[in-house]
């Protein structure tokens, strides 16, 4: 979000962030970007003052949950406004992927057709007049799966500047490195399912191979049974919400992502490679984040092949050293923010230009528009007359 922010401001947009999320100790001061602030609630008529008054010309919604609350009011309020939709993941994908991980199955394609999510993020992806994708085998399941127009999906996958061997010369060395990591918000199921897996299947096998071994966990929001988890004398460190996940990953020698389920990138595992980082994950971990370049690296889902690795590129300086080089490519040719920033707002440029011949085009997401359909904006306003009853 904070990537997209800074393109639009980069391009000249002025920005009012609305969000009716409670205010934290750590979110974002967007005042230091240039960026307004709202607060807005939910199921509230108030929005449409607001909206009204602003008057934008380009609207983003951040998930489908947003859309649905919202969506419906920008359209009847600002019909001529052009409605983004960013997606951040599939979230249908990630939770029919975690239904057929606790049900000990393999998951498939069709599993999203009996989805209630799939039906709710598809229906917003359609409202919307386009939707930003991070990641390319979701563009496919949407494009081909979905039959969804790629008129209304644009590929964006997180966007950093460019990396170069001197870079590498300016992180710490092999030498000055020590511990294996792995980073992520407790909150998040795939994260608390990783370090599930790794505490269970696959430290007892590190740990007997390599006495030596300490893994650091950082994530925020530990709750007490991940606490529970924190074993020093077994090298298992619970370390709670990192204050500078940059710092503490160009300080780790390796990066450990054993994830079982889960959508789009891994932030955790781009962010290894910028800081020279090697790391070993998953299959699903490393889901088109490459495009067939060489890993960072390995790639490896049996627990007893990852152990293995993990403590071959944790004690080899030539694999390591060659596993860190492998990063540079994969950030350069899969993240360069110039390669598609440029096409972001060329995109956006070209719906103001001509929103009233690409929803002319958008059948499905005029059918949805209709009134019949509206069930998102009739239980808004349910829930609005049953609160002001209160």
């Amino acid at each position: 979000m904070m990537q997209l922010i800074t393109i639009f401001k980069e391009n000249g947009f002025d920005i009012t962030f609305a969000s009716p999320a409670l205010d934290s100790d750590f979110m974002v001061d967007l005042s230091e970007f240039g960026v307004k602030k709202k607060s807005i609630e939910l199921n509230n008529s108030s929005f449409d003052d607001f909206i009204t008054e602003l008057n934008p010309d380009v609207v983003l919604f951040d998930r489908f949950m947003i859309e649905e609350q919202f969506g419906w009011r920008v359209a009847e309020n600002c019909p001529k406004a052009i409605r983004l939709l960013d997606t951040e993941d599939l979230h249908c994908l990630r939770t029919a992927r975690q239904k057929a991980f606790k049900e000990n199955r393999i998951f498939k394609l069709t599993d999203l057709l009996s989805e209630e999510v799939a039906k709710r993020e598809i229906a917003s992806i359609l409202r919307c007049d386009l939707s930003y994708i991070i990641s390319e085998f979701e563009m496919q399941i949407l494009k081909d799966f979905f039959k969804i127009d790629a008129a209304l999906l644009q590929y964006l996958p997180f966007l950093v500047e460019k990396m170069s061997r001197e870079d590498l010369l300016q992180l710490p060395s092999f030498e000055d490195r020590k511990n294996f990591v792995f980073i992520g918000n407790f909150l998040h199921e795939p994260n608390w399912n990783t370090v599930q897996y790794l505490k269970e299947s696959i430290w007892p096998s590190i740990k007997k191979q390599f006495t030596e071994a300490v893994l650091e966990v950082y994530g925020a929001y530990p709750s007490q049974k991940v606490l529970q988890l924190h074993q020093p004398k077994n090298g298992f460190f619970i370390m709670g919400r990192a204050e500078d996940a940059n710092e503490i990953v160009k300080k780790a020698k390796v990066v450990l992502a054993p994830i079982r389920f889960g959508a789009g990138l891994k932030g955790k595992l781009l962010e290894a490679m910028q800081c020279g980082t090697p790391s070993v994950t998953s299959t699903i971990g490393s889901e088109a984040m490459n495009e067939n370049l060489p890993w960072n690296g390995f790639i490896e889902d049996n627990p007893h092949e990852f152990a293995k690795k993990a403590i071959s590129l944790y004690l080899d300086e030539n694999l390591w050293l060659q596993s860190q080089k492998n990063g540079i490519p994969i950030v350069n040719e899969c993240y360069l923010k110039d390669k598609y920033s440029e096409k972001l707002i060329n995109r956006v440029n070209t719906l103001l230009n001509d929103s009233e011949s690409h929803r002319l085009h958008n059948f499905m997401g005029n059918l949805l528009q209709h009134h019949t359909l509206k069930s998102t904006m009739y239980m808004s306003k349910w829930i609005e007359a049953k609160n002001k009853k209160v």
